[in-house]
């Protein structure tokens, strides 16, 4: 039946405190604040570091406004008697509290869990950290590059004859503030059927390894030791990316049928009976000389018009697109993956990729000024001070 007017977002309700900064927690906490909680930001006098990294717009980070859309900021200090009861009697009130301290830091300002906890029973703690609160590896600082480089998974990138490659966006921070976001979901549900809160430990490397099931069940399952193969399949061909005459296109063949299906628009319906193409896995045992054919029939044609007949042929292929190109793609349109914020800046800000039913997804709302919403946060609490930011 269809929905016949809009219902509150998911999260409509459910208040979050957020001590997080750079990248991983404001990534969760956005993803909150997309679906309707209600996300206070405390930030240091000096504000997220993000606040001062590029490009920028008007004066403010670009970077810092997709990271931080729809949220409220006020300017705490942590290690002052004031900031540190502002809170704690924030904590009484919230649902969830996310913070991206190193492990230890929070307790010793007396903000960790079992203080907080104590105070707010029903109170959902996220600490996302770079390697977990446990473990020999749990004091050490931690960026993205890092846990890439300690998960595997920059060794898993990359030309089999080159170095290994760090992917080109943060993944390890994304992957740590997604399943943070899971987690606190998790939890809220948890909570409505338990009456009590819950500490959530968050790991980058941890979460960074989750995002590799197809390595991990190699390794794990096989007793494998995976190494990088390019921008082919491990397991699979063809699969992968091929040369056409301009440039590269990217084709996926995962069954027997697809394949029969494959030979016949190559014009090589032949090669389906070649027993060294017999079988999935002999195709990937073989794959040079099966690239040595899709080459040669690509090189004669555009990776546009090599795509072309591929796709009419009900067969996975694409060109290569820009991120540009993908973004700006009609299907990112169709998809409202991204939309103008409502402060009239038409500033073009990410969104949560999830739909739900009934739940608006316009009326994004902009990044807070640093310590924009400091007297109103304060005075929900019955606190107050002079010249508040």
């Amino acid at each position: 039946m269809a929905e016949t007017a809009d219902r509150a977002r998911p999260l409509q309700g459910v208040r979050v405190l957020d001590l997080t900064r750079v990248l991983s927690g404001p990534y969760c906490t956005a993803l909150l604040a997309d679906l309707g909680a209600e996300v206070i930001k405390i930030e240091g006098e000096r504000g997220d570091d993000y606040r001062h990294i590029g490009p920028f717009i008007d004066d403010e980070s670009v970077l810092f406004a997709a990271l931080n859309r729809g949220k409220s900021s006020i300017v705490l200090d942590l290690k002052s008697a004031f900031g540190a009861d502002a809170v704690r009697r924030l904590a009484e009130e919230v649902d969830v509290l996310v913070e991206n301290f190193r492990p230890g830091v929070m307790d010793r300002l007396g903000l960790g869990w079992e203080a907080l906890s104590e105070i707010n029973p029903r109170l959902i703690y996220v600490a996302i950290s770079g390697f977990g609160r446990s473990g020999p590896n749990s004091g050490q600082p931690a960026y993205d590059l890092i846990v890439q480089a300690l998960s595997g998974i920059m060794d898993a990138t990359g030309d089999p004859d080159g170095s290994p490659t760090m992917i080109g966006e943060p993944i390890g921070d994304v992957a740590a503030g997604l399943f943070a976001a899971w987690g606190i979901s998790t939890a809220l549900f948890d909570r409505e059927r338990s009456g009590r809160g819950r500490l959530v430990d968050v790991a980058m490397f941890d979460s960074l390894l989750a995002m590799m099931p197809t390595l991990s069940a190699r390794h794990l399952a096989a007793g494998e030791a995976p190494r990088r193969v390019g921008n082919r399949h491990p397991l699979s061909a063809p699969f992968g990316v091929y040369a056409a005459r301009d440039g590269h296109f990217a084709v996926a063949v995962l069954n027997e049928a697809l394949f029969s299906r494959f030979a016949t628009a190559l014009g090589r319906p032949d090669i389906v009976d070649d027993p060294r193409f017999a079988s999935d896995s002999l195709r990937r045992a073989n794959e040079p000389a099966l690239a040595d054919i899709i080459e040669g029939w690509a090189g004669e044609r555009s990776a546009g018009e090599a795509v072309v007949t591929l796709t009419d042929a009900g067969l996975p292929a694409a060109t290569i697109r820009s991120v540009s190109e993908a973004w700006q793609s009609e299907q990112a349109r169709a998809r409202q993956l991204w939309g103008d914020s409502d402060d009239g800046r038409g500033v073009r800000l990410p969104q949560q990729p999830v739909h739900f039913s009934g739940a608006p997804r316009s009326g994004l709302r902009p990044a807070p000024r640093l310590g924009a919403d400091g007297a109103r946060v304060l005075a929900g609490i019955g606190m107050e001070r002079a010249n508040d930011n």
